[in-house]
C-alpha cells in the first residue's frame, strides 16, 4: 500500500516559539524514522505528510493515500487529537487508530471516567472543578490528586499533584486552571501499584498483549508518574513485566475500557490499585507514543517479546481491515440506492 505519514515534531513547533513542555506530546524524529522503517520492512510505500496543515494542503491538490499512519496530536484543547482524523474522514481517506468522537472523549479525563462509570467499571470517585471557587464544593475523602482534565504526557502532574487538605486542594486547582486554561481533575488518590495495558485491535478482535507495572526510583517525583519522571525514565523509572492473577484482573478491566469507549488498532490503559490491591481504571491513550525505545507501549512491548515491527504491522492490519469493511458496507449503500 501506499500509507502517508501524519505526525507532529517537537523541534518543528519549538522553532515556531513553543516552549518544551507545550511540545511534551509531540514527537521526534527517532519516532517517525522507527515507524517508517516498520512500513517500508512490511511492505509498503511511505510519503511523509506532517502536520495538519500539511495535510490540508496535500489533500486540496489532489493527493491520496490506501492508508495514513496518524500520530499527530494536533493544537488545541479537547477537538485537538481529532483534528486530522476529522479532515481525512471528510475526505473519504482510511487512517490509523480512534475516530474523532472516541479521540475527544478520551482527551477528557472526566468524560472518559462518566462512560467508564457507566459501564461498571472500576475507576477512582472524581469531581471536575471548571472554576476556582468550585473546589471548596468538592466532597471526597483525602488524600486527593488532581491533575489537568486534558493533557497528557504527565503535563500539569508534579509533587503538588497529591494534596491532603481543602486549602491545598484550592491552592492547587487555582494554579492548574491559570496555568492550562482548563478544567481540573480532582481523584480519590489510589495508594497501590500502577499499571499500564499494552492494547491492540479493535472490538471484538482487541486483545490485551501485556500488562506492565511503572514503579520509581529513588530521586524520581513521589507519587505519580509525572512529566518529569517520563522524560528521564532512563534514571527515575523501573518497568517490569506482571503476570498472574494481577494481571488477569488488569488486563479484564482494560480490555472492557478499550471496548466500551471503542477504542481501535493499538493504545494503553493505565490504571492504579487501591488499598485493598483492586485495579481501576485511570484513563486511557488511544493514541499512544510510538517511540521505538522510550514509549510505554513499546517498552511494554519489549518486555512481553511482542517485537516493535509486529506492532507496527498489527496497527497497519486492523486499520486496513476496518477500511475494507467501511469500503464494503458504501458499496452496499450504494447498490441498494
Amino acid at each position: 500500500m501506499l500509507v502517508g505519514m501524519t505526525y507532529d515534531l517537537r523541534s518543528e513547533y519549538l522553532a515556531k516559539g513553543f516552549s518544551e513542555e507545550e511540545v511534551a506530546e509531540f514527537d521526534s524524529p527517532r519516532t517517525v524514522e522507527g515507524i517508517e522503517q516498520a512500513l517500508i520492512n512490511a511492505g509498503h510505500q511511505v510519503d511523509r505528510i506532517g502536520s495538519l496543515p500539511a495535510l490540508v494542503n496535500r489533500l486540496a491538490r489532489g493527493d491520496r493515500w490506501d492508508l495514513v499512519f496518524n500520530i499527530a496530536e494536533g493544537l488545541g484543547r479537547y477537538s485537538r487529537e481529532a483534528q486530522v482524523p476529522a479532515v481525512l474522514e471528510y475526505y473519504g481517506v482510511s487512517y490509523t487508530f480512534a475516530d474523532p468522537m472516541t479521540l475527544c472523549l478520551t482527551l477528557h479525563k472526566g468524560m472518559a471516567k462518566r462512560v467508564v462509570r457507566d459501564l461498571g467499571l472500576a475507576t477512582p470517585d472524581f469531581a471536575v472543578v471548571n472554576e476556582t471557587s468550585q473546589a471548596t464544593g468538592v466532597r471526597l475523602p483525602y488524600p486527593l490528586f488532581v491533575k489537568p482534565v486534558a493533557e497528557g504526557t504527565g503535563r500539569g502532574i508534579g509533587s503538588a499533584s497529591k494534596v491532603n487538605t481543602p486549602e491545598e486542594l484550592a491552592t492547587a486547582c487555582a494554579e492548574l486552571i491559570s496555568l492550562y486554561r482548563q478544567p481540573v481533575l480532582v481523584e480519590t488518590f489510589l495508594p497501590g501499584r500502577e499499571f499500564t495495558v499494552g492494547m491492540v485491535g479493535t472490538g471484538a478482535k482487541a486483545r490485551v498483549i501485556g500488562v506492565m507495572e511503572v514503579t520509581l526510583r529513588s530521586g524520581a517525583d513521589p507519587d505519580a508518574y509525572t512529566l518529569r519522571n517520563k522524560e528521564e525514565c532512563d534514571d527515575l523509572v523501573r518497568y517490569r513485566r506482571v503476570k498472574g492473577s494481577l494481571a488477569g484482573q488488569a488486563g479484564e478491566l482494560a480490555l472492557a475500557a478499550w471496548r466500551g469507549l471503542e477504542c481501535r488498532d493499538a493504545g494503553r490503559v493505565d490504571l492504579r490499585c487501591d488499598a485493598q490491591g483492586k485495579p481501576s481504571f485511570l484513563e486511557v491513550n488511544p493514541l499512544a507514543g510510538l517511540h521505538p525505545e522510550h514509549s510505554d507501549l513499546p517498552i511494554l512491548c519489549s518486555l512481553v517479546d511482542y517485537p516493535y515491527q509486529k506492532l507496527i504491522e498489527r496497527i497497519v492490519a486492523s486499520a486496513w481491515e476496518r477500511a475494507q469493511t467501511e469500503a464494503r458496507s458504501v458499496r452496499a449503500v450504494a447498490v441498494g440506492g
